[in-house]
């Protein structure tokens, strides 16, 4: 019984890494699902967020469009198996498709899930289809060494797990590198989270300025005989005619009909609260740095210009602009040099 202890208890002989069973014993065995909302990080930012949306089509564009070389040694190889499992990886997407949504998975997620689809023969197993999976979809099962042994894909309360045990394993795992995380990535959509949540704020609230006849909402005002107020289905009533006939774009310029004792207060925006557009576009700024996109790519004006002119061909001497000189100030007069002292 004690031999049988010491068997189950003792370390295993083999170990990848000395830090992998430290790795292991957090969470050795048990499934760890991503640790934040895909789903609304997607939402808020991919398909709520034009800034976003475009800088991640544009990089995934920018994938999808390499093309590949094969060589085998010098030789270049115009047809082989590799060349087209990358041209078609399966009969849904091609080359191109296939590549967008790895990256784009990777972008939005810090995670991106490719599956090969492999016939079994004689020899190793070889590789003919390659799928791009959804990475909420998908959770690491770590092993005894503190790497993945597994992973398991659950749709709709069905689960498969992937064993990577064997010699070729069937999910390959990109991840963007992360800190505080040992098995899931980072993505840049999340590090500019906050950026994204100020940008669509500002353009609810601009939406919304546009609703309101781009201006907020007066006051009305009752002066009442002796202090007295509305009634409970007075107020109602007004209200209601107020959103029905006043409120909105369509609306905006149509005169306001009021009862006896009511007054309109107009209210006016300052600068400072008008300021929401630079804020807009710092936030636009923000994500564009967290993507590694130019902001000019974008749309987005930048916070700074950078000129730069080339002329080509030969000078004229005889033109008066080549013949025009004007006086500079030393450079001693505004630049100082030290550790140049012989």
């Amino acid at each position: 019984m004690l031999t049988l202890l010491k068997s189950l208890l003792r370390a295993p002989e083999r170990k990848d890494s000395r830090v992998g069973r430290l790795i292991a014993i957090d969470s050795g065995g048990r499934p760890r699902w991503t640790p934040r909302d895909y789903a609304a990080l997607a939402r808020e930012g991919y398909t709520k967020n034009a800034i976003v949306h475009r800088a991640v089509r544009l990089i995934a564009e920018s994938i999808g469009g390499l093309s590949f070389v094969l060589y085998e040694g010098a030789a270049e190889l115009t047809q082989h198996p590799l060349l087209d499992l990358i041209e078609r990886p399966n009969p849904r997407q091609d080359g191109a498709a296939f590549l967008e949504s790895v990256a784009s998975y990777l972008l939005l997620s810090g995670n991106a899930y490719i599956e090969a689809v492999t016939l079994q023969g004689e020899g190793a197993p070889q590789v003919r289809e390659l799928y791009a999976l959804r990475p909420d979809r998908m959770k690491v099962v770590p092993g005894p060494n503190g790497w993945p042994q597994a992973f398991d894909y659950t749709v709709a309360s069905q689960t498969v797990r992937f064993d990577q045990t064997g010699t070729l394993p069937p999910i390959l795992q990109l991840a963007l590198f992360n800190p505080v995380d040992d098995y899931y990535g980072l993505s840049p959509l999340e590090a500019a989270a906050i950026a994204v949540d100020t940008h669509n704020a500002a353009a609810s609230w601009n939406k919304a300025l546009l609703d309101n006849a781009a201006r907020p909402s007066g006051a009305l005002v009752y002066g009442g005989a002796d202090g007295s107020t509305l009634s409970s289905g007075q107020f109602e009533r007004l209200k209601k005619e107020l959103s029905d006939q006043y409120q909105g774009a369509a609306n905006a310029g149509r005169p306001l009909v009021l009862e006896g004792g009511l007054d309109w207060k107009a209210m006016s925006l300052s600068p400072k609260d008008m300021d929401f557009l630079e804020a807009k576009h710092s936030a636009a700024r923000e994500i564009a740095l967290a993507f590694g996109v130019p902001p000019m790519l974008l749309a987005v004006p930048p916070d700074y210009i950078l000129f730069c002119g080339m002329a080509l061909g030969h000078a004229d001497p005889d033109a008066p602009i080549n013949q025009w000189r004007s006086p500079r100030q030393p450079l001693s007069a505004f630049a100082t040099f030290s550790g140049f002292e012989s």
